[in-house]
């Protein structure tokens, strides 16, 4: 069973002029409940489709399988998935042994900007930069599924 572990924070600092490459990611769900995410994803010109899990306790650990899909069959399927299209861009920064994948939504979740670190283990120690915020795993307000119902702009900070 893939086991997709990883640590997520909010991203309060430059981290912009490290990327090594930033790519435009468009995404929806067929299926957005917590015991099961199906997403649809066109990442650059590239398709592809991923099932979820729910994650443990913490949130740092969940099952999750992915397979690669042409750019056009990813297209037809976002015209299926539920309401609530996340738009991002991706930004690739190698820290320490680690990439970092910062996303920076747009759209009705502009304004937020959250790291994530994939682990081999939950406990696998990690240099943390200086822009790396306060840790939001496990808080499920930041799950890419929930901001395509209850984005970042309707919330009451």
């Amino acid at each position: 069973m893939a086991q997709e572990i990883e640590r997520k924070f909010l991203v309060c600092g430059e981290f912009k002029s490290r990327a090594i490459r930033v790519e435009r990611i468009c995404q929806g769900y067929l299926s957005s409940v917590p015991e099961r995410t199906v997403r649809v994803r066109l990442q650059g010109e590239q398709g592809c489709l991923t099932v979820k899990g729910a994650g443990d306790a913490s949130g740092v650990s969940r099952y999750e399988w992915e397979t690669k899909i042409a750019a056009e069959e990813a297209l037809e399927l976002l015209r299926l998935c539920e309401p609530g299209v996340i738009d991002k861009s991706r930004h690739y920064v190698p820290v320490g042994q680690h990439l970092f994948e910062v996303d920076e939504f747009h759209g009705e979740n502009a304004g937020l900007v959250v790291a994530e670190v994939e682990l081999h283990a939950p406990d696998e120690p990690f240099e943390r930069p200086e822009w790396l915020g306060k840790e939001v795993t496990g808080d499920v307000r930041y799950y890419n599924a929930v901001l395509s119902r209850a984005p970042y702009s309707t919330w009451k900070n």
